[in-house]
């Protein structure tokens, strides 16, 4: 895995995070990375998107002859921006695994289709060093296309990967 950076460092001149940063805060690599780029980032609030090509495996089989992203993948691309979002909280954020605790009030209003572009937009709702609350909302275009409450848990990543480590 990437070395851990700080994330103030890993933006651009915009403000911006690109995949390469991404994947220096998140312990995630292709083709399991659901975000491809950080539009903005501040201590409240991240607005992330993920580009489709249409080439993704899981469009091969979801739905035959209909493809639509998987739902399952959407709220994970929300899990995604929440680390993110939750990280830039935490000082020491490269000693924490950021783990996904509880999703509650998910709904689904509109299918993602090939090449689509999401926009992932996550709010925080409060957050100390054991968890967040986060509100999630996955856009395509302007529409709302998803939403969750996303409940993280904080751990010492030592110690979690100690306790379950094979």
């Amino acid at each position: 895995m990437p070395k851990m950076s700080q994330i103030s460092d890993l933006k651009n001149s915009k403000g911006e995070l690109d995949t390469e940063g991404i994947m220096k805060i998140i312990p995630y690599d292709k083709p399991f990375l659901f975000i491809d780029k950080v539009l903005s980032l501040s201590s409240n609030k991240i607005i992330a998107v993920k580009s489709l090509t249409g080439e993704e495996d899981f469009f091969k089989g979801h739905f035959v002859g209909f493809p639509i992203m998987p739902g399952a993948l959407t709220v994970e691309g929300m899990g995604q921006a929440a680390t993110l979002l939750a990280r830039n909280n935490i000082p020491n954020h490269h000693e924490k695994d950021v783990l996904a605790h509880k999703l509650k009030e998910v709904k689904f209003m509109a299918p993602i289709l090939p090449h689509d572009q999401i926009r992932f937009e996550i709010d925080l709702i409060a957050q100390d060093e054991r968890g967040a609350i986060m509100q999630g909302k996955a856009f395509v275009k302007e529409n709302l296309v998803a939403e969750a409450l996303l409940m993280l848990a904080i751990v010492n990543k030592a110690d979690f990967r100690a306790k379950y480590a094979k």
